[in-house]
């Protein structure tokens, strides 16, 4: 009989629906002193893998990815390459060290662009305004950012 409730419980979620989009990490976390970069990493790797959802494809080294290389001053194709030939966080983060040379003022104000990208009117805040209603996502005022959008999609806040 236990397998039998097991067995049920394992089509109920099923039924659920449960996603097979492996989310990468939040635009908020840092590597070397960059938000978003362990993002773009996790999206790297995913596409690497043949694993990148198809929801995040149109984006792929665009949008904030495409803003943080050239922030950095590093190509796309230099970028996948760094990641591709590391196994680990820190081997990426020691490439970065050593290719991508900014002041921390230079990393200050890309990080207050990303948390702050949606606040600033016009385009952006609407753009913002319909991701949110095509979410279903309009009753939760505490997103204000693109990140807080992109955390709240993604489940985390």
């Amino acid at each position: 009989m236990g397998l039998g409730i097991v067995d049920r419980n394992a089509i109920a979620l099923d039924d659920v629906g449960m996603s097979d989009i492996i989310f990468p990490r939040s635009p908020r976390e840092t590597m070397s002193g960059w938000v978003h970069l362990p993002r773009f990493v996790d999206k790297i790797r995913l596409h690497l893998a043949g694993k990148l959802h198809a929801d995040y494809q149109a984006n792929f080294t665009k949008g904030f990815d495409g803003a943080w290389l050239k922030a950095a001053g590093v190509t796309p194709e230099q970028m996948i390459e760094a990641v591709k030939n590391s196994i680990t966080d820190g081997q990426v983060a020691d490439w970065v060290a050593k290719n991508v040379k900014k002041t921390e003022a230079e990393k200050g104000a890309w990080r207050d662009y990303v948390l702050n990208r949606g606040t600033e009117g016009g385009e952006i805040t609407e753009r913002l305004v319909m991701r949110k209603k095509e979410a279903g996502l309009t009753q939760r005022d505490d997103i204000k950012t693109i990140v807080d959008f992109i955390d709240a999609d993604e489940k985390r806040m």
